[in-house]
């Protein structure tokens, strides 16, 4: 792992007994000690800690001045109605392809003078080439390089950050603002990639080790690993790109439209004019023919990706493919994500192929585990 990045938290992974693997171009700790089932239920009942240092920061102006100048430029790159979004919100968007595919998603902060971006690791430099070629004569593009990213989950998130900075009980889901502790400025949201409240916070590097390990030093707060970041998204219904999205799948084959507002729908204020709206724009008014779905095989065994899946259990081709799957500690049961035809309906039964064998597994409604986030 010579030529992967480490984050500046890194020798405080070594020192939790974190198991380092590579991820995104990085040395990443998928667990600790405790182990990755312990790891999640931890989450789910008290306050889990993520590094996410790794994903890209990004600061976007108008050179103009204007943060309404910068949304509408923002727009044009995405289906999303950024014009909309109110000073102090965040708003969750996609990057599209020519074709309607996508590129990345991220999310997007309105930050009163300027808009503040968080776009996945493995995707960040080709987001910031992306934004600068497109916008970079009336925008001022910068990646963020000196500031550290943590995620604090689950119901005992708000106890124990209130700790630190009282007034971010007052913050609801998707409120974004610039808080200080210590002597250090907080980028704060009140969002994550677990199904559960919490908060991910934006750090200067030269305090983020202390103030991990202020958190950690709570009783409610354990450090938590790639492991069980991804068991909790995945019972959230949370699309992992480059594997439940990618740029072959559309926003509605993706199941997300409800991304997409009214204002850059069809008949909207601002219909269209994003890459890939002819596509998008159809299939919002025809339908897509496959879409993401949720899955609950019936028995024990997962159904992880590239499980094909099939209309009935024996003959015929691949319906689709699972994209994710996994065990749910939460659920006590396997859940998975496929793409299927567009007119199966939830309920109906298909079947994975799992070690030379088809099982059945039933078209569920997602998240499988409920959100709690505090509206």
């Amino acid at each position: 792992m010579a030529d992967l990045n480490r984050t500046v938290l890194y020798d405080l992974h070594i020192e939790l007994g974190g198991k380092m693997v590579p991820f995104a171009g990085y040395e990443m700790p998928v667990q600790y000690p405790m182990g990755v089932m312990k790891e999640h239920l931890f989450t789910r009942r008290h306050a889990g800690l993520f590094d996410v240092s790794h994903m890209g920061q990004i600061l976007l102006s108008a050179k103009s001045g204007s943060v309404e100048d910068a949304a509408l430029a923002l727009e044009r790159l995405v289906p999303v109605d950024i014009l909309g979004l109110k000073e102090g919100r965040q708003r969750y968007a996609m990057f599209t392809n020519d074709d309607g595919g996508i590129m990345d998603d991220l999310m997007v902060a309105n930050r009163g003078d300027h808009l503040f971006l968080v776009v996945n690791a493995a995707c960040k430099d080709q987001d910031f080439a992306h934004l600068k070629a497109h916008l970079g004569d009336e925008c001022d593009i910068g990646m963020v390089g000196d500031r550290a990213l943590v995620a604090l989950q689950g119901p005992d998130a708000e106890k124990a950050l209130a700790r630190l900075v009282p007034d971010v009980s007052e913050m609801r889901f998707m409120d974004v603002g610039i808080r200080h502790w210590d002597t250090a400025e907080l980028w704060i949201s009140r969002s994550g990639y677990t199904g559960e409240d919490g908060f991910e916070i934006s750090v200067p590097n030269k305090f983020a080790e202390a103030f991990a390990r202020t958190l950690l030093a709570m009783e409610e707060v354990a450090p938590i690993g790639l492991g069980a970041r991804d068991s909790l998204r995945l019972e959230a219904g949370m699309c992992l790109y480059g594997h439940d999205i990618d740029t072959a799948t559309s926003p509605v084959e993706g199941n997300v439209t409800w991304a997409i507002q009214k204002a850059r729908r069809a008949g909207g204020a601002r219909e269209g004019g994003f890459p890939g709206a002819e596509r998008i724009l159809k299939e919002l008014a025809d339908g897509p023919a496959r879409r993401r779905v949720g899955l609950r095989p019936e028995g024990r065994a997962p159904m992880r990706e590239g499980t094909e899946v099939y209309a009935g259990p024996e003959g015929g081709q691949p319906i689709g493919t699972v994209t994710s799957g996994g065990f749910g500690p939460s659920i006590e049961a396997p859940m998975a994500m496929a793409y299927l035809p567009a007119d199966l309906r939830e309920g109906a039964v298909v079947y994975g192929e799992v070690r030379g064998k088809r099982l059945p597994a039933v078209i569920a409604s997602m998240p499988f585990q409920p959100n709690q986030y505090k509206r």
